[in-house]
């Protein structure tokens, strides 16, 4: 994949995709959630947080995906990459079959196409201040933009501890975790995301349709 870095072009075969999960920093909302889940039939993860290996082939950079049926939903998720010996910071969607979450989460993050931003900001200048930056996800509903997801980093859990827990290396990208949806997690037309960092007055843009494929049998 290609990617606008720094004002320069960093470009590399992603070899592995992870996808993290119950990343909140706040630990007893983190179990809260777990029990909503679990009163509707969805198995709590086997530790936390839990990394969810999908393929690497689901990443993309196209304006629009395709997903089978309409049980399907975005969420807005700072993107770890490690290319060039370098560690880089990114914005990506967790586009997932929410119908075959209730069966299983691993198949439903595997089920549907990634998106991901075409700029990237190396992980190292923004470090010290992560925690300030601030993720916002609209989408598109009933004919307008509505705010769906809105908070900092300080919400996830360190994203260098994620990095590390992960083992994440040469060639691999992670998906590091969401904020709760305003309204509830529900599908949409279009997505747009962004990850902003207040310092330099600077923002990562994400942008993409979804195209529902029907269902048959």
């Amino acid at each position: 994949m290609r990617f606008a870095a720094d004002e320069n072009e960093v470009e590399g075969r992603i070899g592995n995709l992870i996808v993290a999960g119950w990343t909140g920093r706040d630990a007893s909302a983190v179990q809260h959630h777990i029990e909503e889940l679990a009163a509707i039939g969805v198995a709590p993860p086997s530790e936390v947080p839990l990394f969810y290996r999908v393929s690497r082939t689901l990443l993309t950079q196209e304006a629009e995906i395709e997903v089978l049926g309409a049980g399907t939903s975005g969420e807005v998720e700072p993107l770890l990459v490690r290319l060039g010996g370098d560690l880089w910071l990114g914005l990506g969607s967790d586009h997932t079959d929410r119908d075959l979450e209730a069966i299983s989460v691993a198949a439903s993050k595997q089920a549907c196409p990634k998106p991901v931003s075409g700029t990237l900001w190396r992980f190292d200048d923004v470090a010290a201040r992560l925690d300030r930056m601030q993720l916002s996800c609209e989408i598109e509903e009933g004919g307008a933009w509505v705010r769906y997801q809105e908070g900092t980093l300080a919400a996830i859990l360190p994203l260098g501890v994620l990095a590390e827990r992960a083992k994440l290396g040469e060639g691999e990208a992670m998906l590091c975790g969401t904020l709760a949806a305003i309204g509830g997690v529900r599908p949409a037309r279009a997505y747009r995301m962004s990850l902003s960092d207040p310092v330099y007055g600077r923002v990562i843009r994400l942008e993409y349709r979804v195209r529902t494929l029907p269902v048959v049998a």
